[in-house]
């Protein structure tokens, strides 16, 4: 099963591609999609889709898991992810792609057996989930393993195999 995680975002998108197979977990591929911040919110949303499409057209993922957005301190900020997050949804159902949601919390208290880990914690599990030692650079790329790895260990995917 492909599985598609994504960290989304205005300014950054993280994915990635993992295949699972009830016992393993491989990564196929990651990326990000970054728009530029000078750029009209419209013009970064049409992107976001753009690439959203091409990604999903590309690889084919059987489900996806993404970011839920639960609480935001940063006020400036909560409304253009959210825009970017409704983008990508609609990508997804238009795609007819299931969709699985996890907060933080919820993917570090599925990572780690703690809702309140640190990156390092969270990046050292994803390692050790991929069995590797080296990680993509970008932290919204790492973020989306750890999301897209949260679904294999649910439920939901086991009963799905």
């Amino acid at each position: 099963m492909k599985i598609l995680g994504i960290d989304p975002g205005m300014a950054i998108v993280g994915y990635s591609i993992l295949d699972f197979d009830g016992k393993n977990t491989e990564l196929l591929h990651s990326g990000s999609i970054q728009t530029q911040k000078g750029k009209r919110e419209s013009a970064r949303l049409l992107e976001i889709y753009n690439d959203m499409n091409y990604i999903v057209e590309k690889y084919q993922p059987d489900i996806c898991a993404i970011e839920k957005l639960f609480f935001f301190r940063n006020q400036t900020t909560v409304m253009p992810v959210a825009h970017a997050r409704g983008v990508i949804l609609t990508v997804l159902e238009k795609f007819g792609i299931p969709i699985y949601e996890y907060t933080p919390m919820e993917v570090k208290q599925i990572l780690t057996g703690y809702g309140r880990a640190d990156k390092k914690e969270v990046e050292q599990m994803v390692k050790i989930a991929l069995g590797t030692d080296k990680l993509p650079k970008l932290d919204d790329t790492v973020d989306s393993i750890a999301i897209a790895i949260s679904y294999t260990r649910s439920i939901d995917a086991i009963s799905s195999l």
